[in-house]
């Protein structure tokens, strides 16, 4: 077990604030530090992604006001962003009852733009964590040999599978994952072909001047497009496309 820098941060800001949001690309470990810290104390855990506990919240006043004494962890939050004025009222009224913080921990894996807009009623009510990949710090604290994070990347599952090419092929179901489904959600659909392309050229171009135009040129598109495109992907993972991981397997396709 890799001790995450992050615990400390999330558990400092639950101490003094109603709301916490943990944000951060998918696999970085979001989950397992939330659960580690939801059997700190007591607690339920809601995963929005799975039908059943979206149905709980059906109205989200009524249940969640049963749970005003625990932690509540809202695993993918984004995925229901009206949940959030009820969550206002819930804060409010737990406040009146002398129940200030430690109220909700929120785990989200979309950008940190969307979340802080879809969070606007929560100002002021509301803590904010980023997570990232495994980092220098936490990779020396456990094995002083950083080769594996360069070539591997900080991605928990990659940085930590059996052998080099187990690695590469989390790495490419990973971004096949994040072109093909995440990146769909946040805007206008984008040909999932061509965000690959621009992906790969973009490994390529490390180090070097951004050239949109060049980059247009060779995928047909306006350089306007891959403009866009770039702010797509910098929004929508901007922790990610730091990852050496990232550029390995996008270089191996």
């Amino acid at each position: 077990m890799i001790l995450r820098r992050a615990l400390t941060a999330v558990r400092d800001a639950i101490a003094r604030q109603a709301a916490v949001a943990l944000i951060g690309p998918r696999q970085v470990g979001k989950t397992t530090l939330a659960h580690m810290i939801a059997d700190e104390v007591p607690s339920i855990y809601l995963d929005l992604e799975a039908r059943e506990d979206r149905a709980k919240l059906a109205d989200p006043v009524l249940f969640l006001g049963n749970y005003e004494d625990r932690l509540v962890v809202l695993d993918e939050i984004h995925r229901v962003p009206e949940l959030f004025p009820a969550l206002r009222g819930l804060i409010d009224r737990g406040r009146r009852h002398g129940r200030k913080t430690s109220r909700f921990l929120m785990l989200g894996s979309a950008s940190m733009d969307l979340m802080k807009q879809s969070s606007e009623s929560l100002a002021g009510r509301i803590a904010y964590v980023e997570m990232g990949p495994l980092n220098v710090l936490e990779t020396v604290a456990t094995n002083h040999d950083l080769n594996p994070l360069w070539i591997r990347g900080g991605f928990p599952e990659s940085s930590l599978a059996s052998n080099d090419r187990d690695s590469l092929e989390w790495r490419k179901d990973f971004i096949r994952t994040y072109l093909e489904r995440d990146v769909p959600l946040l805007g206008p659909r984008v040909p999932a072909e061509t965000l690959e392309r621009l992906w790969t050229m973009l490994a390529h171009e490390q180090a070097a001047l951004l050239s949109a135009s060049r980059l247009a040129a060779s995928l047909m598109i306006s350089a306007q497009t891959v403009t866009r495109y770039i702010d797509l992907l910098w929004t929508s993972c901007w922790s990610a496309a730091f990852d050496p991981s990232t550029a390995t397997s996008a270089s191996a396709w």
